[in-house]
């Protein structure tokens, strides 16, 4: 497993438009890497559209919003025209990308075994660190805060930690 840190795996992957995006490409900039599961199914498209909301506010902080699946680039595509995502999606058929950052892992779901997408989300530095790493992602989160239930957004704590981060 990764660890704060270390330097980020390199990768290059197509994005949905068949272009290819490489991480030494994006070398000096903030880059916001979440993993999930698989387009248009619930919590993912919750994730998805949770970036894309917020997208104007990471490209405030120079930061780069990338999603991966192992989904294709056309799967991708139908994924952001039927939700109207703004993000980037990057395919990754081969998980060889998942396997590099540790989240292809055994998951259990109804007594089964398989294996999958551990929803994962990444900071990496502009020196090619990583920064934070939540792994066992919920997108949106019940909290209770003096008797009151409140909702807490995993974009929400990915961008106020990556504000604190900037602030050191």
């Amino acid at each position: 497993m990764l660890e704060v840190g270390q330097t980020a795996p390199s990768f290059c992957a197509l994005n949905q438009d068949d272009i290819e995006i490489c991480s030494r490409d994006l070398a000096g900039k903030w880059i916001v890497l979440y993993f999930y599961p698989k387009d248009l199914t619930p919590g993912c498209t919750t994730q998805a559209c949770d970036f894309t909301e917020k997208e104007a506010e990471f490209d405030n902080l120079d930061a780069i919003i990338l999603g991966v699946s192992p989904d294709d680039t056309e799967k991708h595509r139908k994924f952001i025209e039927k939700k109207e995502l703004s993000i980037t999606l990057l395919s990754d058929t081969e998980k060889k990308m998942c396997e590099d950052y540790g989240v292809w892992q055994l998951k259990k779901f109804m007594g089964k075994e398989y294996m999958g997408v551990v929803r994962s989300t990444f900071i990496i530095n502009p020196q090619g660190k990583i920064s934070v790493i939540w792994d066992k992602v919920s997108v949106r989160k019940k909290k209770t805060v003096k008797g009151e239930k409140i909702e807490i957004l995993h974009v929400n704590e990915v961008k106020e930690k990556l504000q604190e981060l900037q602030a050191n």
